[in-house]
């Protein structure tokens, strides 16, 4: 059995890695312990949040599948950061966890030119530092041109819950081995990491009169930019409600620190910074009296709720008893307990942009075993790997989004540059150009990218470019259009705005504080045909208006990355070597040879090499 490419996983960077590839016209066969888990949300039941929904938005333009399967299974869908600028607005939804597995198997059975496999990979073949494929633990030998491993949590996967560990990836699931042992004869570098899950409760035992309800958005927007509006959303939608820990609960935790597995030393990995375990905010936030918990269903029908924000690994018995201490839980009942996961990772400096590894040719890897957490950073990931490794094949160009295109270029350019040594996030503060890589033009940005690889068809290239044309003309039409003094006036005054003495173009007016253009425009006497159509297309009236509110901060991005930009264009060779450069400082030395960057700029990104480094670099490519 032969295939052009193996995907090794069927959580969400395989789903991504293997439909792009097959999409492109590659034979991909999709190994995955239970096809039936394909796509299996282990931990929250939801998708996107704070820019994890911009690399939704990106991984749709692209022609992924997330946004499709996010908008099919979503029970409650919310804008989050209204309250700021667009640059953070980041949608989210919550998800049928059932429904989301199955509509993920849906999709990967429809894409044609994938074979799913029902079996484990237990050791990788390779000749000559270049993949050759992989053995199975049933069908043994399958050859391949390229390898994808997104293997997630299950690489030597450990489950700890107070004393008691069990190797699994996933509850109820087993763990992978082989692989990590082959991988360290090829010379990689492994490490281990930790990641954790609350308890699940029972939904009716829940006293939820008495607790914060949080509801979705009223007119919600879909993920991905080829649902059907009118048909959205597709499910009933429901609401999560709020509550908190409090003095009381934490003491009751603390009972329990002597058991933790997390304290006692016996999980050896690292645990993600930015979503900690309960028992660990405890300590580090002891000041805190209490933190803000949230009751997520994990289903239309299903009678299991997630307590996010209540992750932990202690004891069965100290969970069951904190639980009874927070408000509204007093008669909670605990249908299974929460736990940790410790699996093997590879520090992602290993990988190349591409994210093809630097040690084995036509070896790829995505998600969890690059150190990110997360659905939707290990999704990207698969997306990019499965596009890159299908383009080596088919002898095109590879894809390498850059920090200015993309969150996805920012998320694999930190990963390859700085690598990581605890699980990495996603945030809006990683992306210095923000204000440029906003969810709502995720498609101007990159729709272009996926109808170049085939992942997106003709018809919805033309409508982007039609798009992009009424924005440019709608922002040129109103730099010209004015209203008259008297109108803007009678409207600036209800806002309780300063006045103006002559009649003002719109583009100007809009600048001001909570001046909407639709209402703006809806005012105007000069009532003519372009106005009328402006108003009337909700998507690029929210891109115009954007555009004009923002215009001397998006003016000052494009400048400052029109000014780096030599210094990305400028190409460092791959096979440089670092060491024969004796005037590089011993640590930029290191640190070069180690991440083989491929241009100034990401070389300048690096921990440890100077600007005097720098300078030698640019001697050094001009001689």
């Amino acid at each position: 059995m032969k295939f052009d490419i193996i995907v090794i996983g069927g959580g969400h960077a395989g789903i991504e890695a293997a439909c792009a590839a097959a999409g492109m016209g590659c034979a991909v066969g999709l190994v995955t312990m239970d096809k039936k888990a394909m796509g299996r949300m282990s931990c929250n039941p939801a998708i996107g949040g704070t820019a994890k929904g911009h690399l939704v938005r990106e991984i749709d333009a692209l022609g992924g599948k997330m946004g499709l399967i996010a908008d099919r299974t979503g029970i409650q869908f919310r804008m989050l950061n209204r309250s700021k600028g667009p640059a953070v607005w980041s949608p989210r939804c919550q998800s049928d966890r059932e429904l989301y597995s199955v509509e993920a198997l849906r999709i990967v059975e429809s894409v044609p030119g994938i074979t799913i496999i029902d079996d484990s990979a237990v050791d990788i073949i390779s000749e000559n530092n270049e993949v050759r494929g992989v053995i199975t633990g049933n069908l043994g030998e399958i050859m391949c041109s390229a390898l994808i491993l997104s293997s997630g949590t299950f690489l030597n996967g450990l489950m700890h819950t107070g004393l008691n560990s069990v190797k699994g990836g996933r509850f109820g699931e087993n763990a992978s081995t082989g692989i990590t042992e082959t991988l360290l004869k090829l010379g990689f570098e492994a490490g281990r990491l930790k990641t954790g899950t609350p308890p699940r409760l029972k939904k009716d035992t829940i006293n939820w009169d008495i607790l914060e309800e949080q509801k979705g958005d009223e007119n919600p927007q879909p993920f991905s930019h080829f649902t059907n509006a009118g048909d959205f959303p597709y499910l009933p939608q429901m609401s999560c409600y709020i509550t908190h820990t409090s003095g009381k609960v934490h003491k009751v935790l603390e009972k329990g620190f002597g058991e933790s597995p997390l304290f006692t030393g016996r999980i050896k990995g690292t645990g993600p910074r930015y979503c900690p375990s309960i028992e660990d905010k405890v300590v580090r936030f002891s000041e805190k009296n209490q933190h803000q918990l949230f009751l997520e269903p994990e289903g239309l029908n299903s009678d299991l709720i997630y307590l996010n924000g209540f992750s932990t690994s202690l004891p069965v018995e100290i969970q069951a008893e904190a639980l009874k201490m927070i408000k509204g839980l007093e008669e909670v009942e605990m249908v299974r307990p929460g736990y940790a996961v410790e699996y093997d990772f590879f520090p992602p400096h290993q990988v190349d942009l591409t994210l093809e590894t630097k040690l084995v040719k036509g070896l790829y890897f995505s998600g969890q075993i690059n150190g990110t957490s997360g659905y939707e950073e290990a999704a990207a990931q698969g997306l990019i790997a499965g596009i890159n490794a299908a383009a080596k094949i088919k002898g095109m160009p590879e894809l390498v989004l850059k920090r200015s295109e993309a969150y996805t270029g920012v998320l694999i350019d930190d990963l390859v540059t700085k690598s990581t040594e605890e699980p990495y996030r996603m945030f809006t503060s990683r992306a210095e150009y923000r204000l440029l890589l906003r969810q709502d033009n995720s498609d101007r940005r990159l729709l272009k990218y996926g109808y170049e690889y085939g992942l997106i068809d003709k018809t919805s290239f033309e409508i982007l470019e039609e798009k992009n044309r009424k924005v440019l003309e709608g922002i040129e039409f109103l730099n010209k259009h004015r209203i008259e003094m008297k109108a803007a006036n009678v409207f600036l005054e209800a806002k309780g705005l300063d006045l103006v003495y002559n009649a003002e173009t719109t583009a100007k007016l809009v600048k001001r504080p909570s001046v909407g253009l639709r209402e703006l425009l809806s005012i105007t006497t000069n009532n003519n045909q372009q106005v009328n159509d402006l108003i009337s297309d909700i998507n690029v009236l929210e891109q115009i208006e954007i555009e004009l509110k923002y215009e001397g901060y998006i003016k000052r991005q494009q400048e400052l990355i029109e000014k780096l930009e030599k210094f990305e264009n400028s190409a460092i060779p791959l096979a440089t070597d670092y060491k024969s450069l004796k005037s590089l400082s011993t640590e930029g030395r290191e640190k070069l040879s180690k991440v083989k960057p491929r241009s100034i700029g990401q070389a300048s990104r690096i921990s440890g090499v100077t600007p005097s480094d720098i300078s030698v670099l640019l001697v050094y490519l001009k001689t």
